[in-house]
């Protein structure tokens, strides 16, 4: 699957970006359904951008009874730690995605399991004793980590829940204390498929977007080195993109790079969970500012709007996830 999609526009200065100026994607993905194969995926339209992502689904009962079962949704995995540095819209709360699904037009009312995970180890219960929100980004979960008893604390230290680090800061000793567990959440819902019948499913969500603070795909102006041969692979850069970063601009007399990179990433493969290939599969991708440039792999996309493109697919079986990357504008952020 090798489709190359390349956006023109103005400019991007190559540079190199520090990797605490580097915000790291959350991958996420469409529905899964976790009981049986019976119901297959008709339709899938999937929408993507940096402010949304639409998915929108027409199921069918292959089989002559209703089958009933549970779909999720999983959300990308959180990971606490002093250096973590990644994109979500708000990780204060449990929704940080802002997911909502509907069934034929109607709100659906979706459970949220959360478990926290430490060293493989299963700790929610050790956290939930201790009222410490699951949330490792949480400005409460950080609060209440901080009163934990001294023994307390410690043995989480030695288990790898949390890191402890002890500096004076004029006014004697003090400790940070760090979560370091990975929150694994997932909404879910049952689901009841009449045999014979098109069920129409659709959710939103705004993705995770990472990147840099400038354009890195390049080596000193050239498409050369490891991280090119990285990006190359990933995101499917061809000779006309790399022609079209080579002439961009340099930075502005603030000395910042008029580009920057953004990076969406999208688990196509979940598609495969349901019976049989999709039918009728479209993707649609938005680069934003006509400016933008924009560069992911596929088959037969053609461009359909100023800053929109597309690709179709029948029978289609994803053997590989959808990794997009956007050369942004600065004043497009």
């Amino acid at each position: 699957m090798r489709l190359r999609s390349c956006l023109l526009a103005i400019a991007l200065l190559p540079g190199t970006a520090l990797s605490n100026d580097t915000m790291a994607d959350l991958k996420t993905g469409g529905l899964t359904y976790v009981q049986t194969l019976d119901i297959e995926m008709v339709k899938e339209d999937l929408f993507i951008s940096r402010d949304e992502v639409r998915v929108d689904y027409i199921f069918r009962n292959s089989t002559d009874k209703p089958v009933s079962g549970i779909v999720a949704f999983p959300m990308p995995d959180i990971t606490g730690g002093m250096n973590a540095n990644i994109a979500a819209n708000d990780l204060q709360a449990d929704n940080f995605l802002d997911f909502s699904v509907t069934q034929d037009g109607k709100p659906i009312e979706v459970q949220l399991q959360q478990r926290a995970i430490a060293n493989a180890l299963d700790v929610t219960d050790d956290l939930e004793e201790q009222e410490v929100p699951l949330l490792p980004f949480a400005d409460t979960a950080i609060e209440a980590l901080g009163e934990l008893d001294q023994e307390v604390a410690e043995d989480f230290r030695q288990r790898g829940v949390l890191s402890i680090d002890s500096y004076d800061d004029g006014q004697g000793m003090q400790e940070h204390r760090t979560p370091l567990w990975t929150l694994r959440s997932a909404y879910w819902w049952k689901a009841t498929f009449p045999p014979g019948q098109d069920i129409h499913v659709s959710h939103r969500y705004k993705p995770s977007v990472g990147g840099t603070v400038a354009v890195t795909m390049l080596d000193e102006g050239k498409p050369q080195g490891e991280r090119f041969e990285e990006y190359k692979a990933r995101y499917c850069i061809d000779d006309a993109f790399v022609k079209a970063a080579q002439k961009l601009p340099p930075p502005g007399d603030d000395g910042l790079s008029l580009y920057t990179e953004a990076w969406i990433s999208y688990i196509l493969t979940t598609g495969n969970n349901w019976g049989g290939p999709i039918r009728s599969f479209t993707l649609t991708v938005d680069k934003g500012d006509p400016r933008n440039l924009i560069s992911f792999c596929g088959t037969g996309v053609k461009k359909i709007g100023p800053t929109t493109f597309q690709m179709k697919a029948e029978d289609f079986s994803p053997q590989k996830d959808l990794e997009i990357l956007i050369l942004q504008h600065r004043t497009d952020e």
